[in-house]
C-alpha cells in the first residue's frame, strides 16, 4: 500500500464523520537542515506533523517521532485555506496555523493539489 493510501486511512478515524480528504502530507516542525549539524538535534527539537485538507478543513496531527507517519493526536482543526506558497525547494517552508512547517519535496505536488483544490472566498 502507497504512504499517501496508508496516510489517508490513519487519519480518517479521527475526522469528523463525512468528512472528505482531497489532500494529506507529513511535515516536520524542526528545520531538516539541523541534520547537517546532528540528526538529534531534529529528533530531540522537532515535532512530526500528519497534515490532511479535507473538503472542510485543514487538520493537524502529532505523529509519533518513530514513526512520523503515524498520527497520535489532533492538535488543531483550521478553516480552508492556502497553504503555500512554498520557501525552499527540497524542504518547503510553509506556516499552517502559526506554526512553521517543513514539507519534503515529496509531498509538494499535494500540498500544490490542495491549494490548487481551495475554495475561493
Amino acid at each position: 500500500m502507497a504512504l499517501r493510501d496508508k496516510l489517508r486511512e490513519r487519519v480518517q478515524p479521527m475526522l469528523e464523520p463525512g468528512e472528505v480528504i482531497h489532500s494529506v502530507f507529513m511535515a516536520q516542525t524542526a528545520s531538516p537542515y539541523w541534520s547537517l549539524v546532528s540528526y538529534w538535534i531534529v529528533i530531540i527539537k522537532g515535532g512530526y506533523r500528519v497534515v490532511a485538507v479535507t473538503d472542510r478543513n485543514i487538520v493537524t496531527f502529532k505523529a509519533s517521532s518513530l514513526a512520523p507517519s503515524k498520527p497520535k493526536a489532533l492538535l488543531r482543526r483550521l478553516p480552508r485555506g492556502p497553504i503555500g506558497p512554498f520557501e525552499g525547494k527540497l524542504w518547503g517552508k510553509v506556516t499552517i496555523g502559526g506554526e512553521t512547517m517543513w514539507v519534503n519535496r515529496r509531498f509538494h505536488g499535494d500540498v500544490t493539489a490542495a491549494d490548487a483544490a481551495t475554495p475561493a472566498g
